[in-house]
């Protein structure tokens, strides 16, 4: 009987330890491949109704975060998410009107905010006002 529980402990430890190890070779291989030195990006502001004004960036930035402070381009709030973008280019988001605004690279919805997109030479955003939750 004492055995069939050390067994138990041990297994569970094992698992434990697979767990913790594969969640760390996990967040290194996603972690973000940036770019250092001078680039040039392209951000397009597209409103509701669908105007848009292109801003060419030079920056030394690594992220989007940086490019876009460096213009003045946003503002916003830090939270526990990180950076929420609450006005672009002069606009606020009307959260009664359910706004907000939308990041994607090449029209492709990206699954990280400012803060953690990185950046290279020639991309493409766009951040788009969108309405509706």
């Amino acid at each position: 009987m004492k055995n069939n529980k050390n067994f138990k402990i041990g297994l569970l430890l094992l698992v434990f330890v697979l767990l913790i190890g594969g969640g760390i070779i996990i967040a290194k291989q996603s972690k973000a491949n940036t770019t250092k030195g001078n680039k040039t990006i392209t951000v397009e502001v597209i409103m509701a109704d669908d105007t848009s004004k292109s801003y060419e960036i030079n920056t030394d930035a690594e992220f989007l975060r940086g490019a876009l402070d460096q213009e003045n381009l946003i503002e916003g709030s830090e939270s526990e998410y990180g950076f929420f973008v609450l006005t672009v280019d002069g606009y606020t988001a009307n959260d009664d009107n359910q706004e907000w605004w939308a990041l994607s690279k090449d029209g492709e919805s990206l699954m990280t905010g400012v803060n953690d997109t990185p950046i290279n030479d020639g991309d493409h955003f766009e951040i788009t006002l969108t309405v509706g939750y």
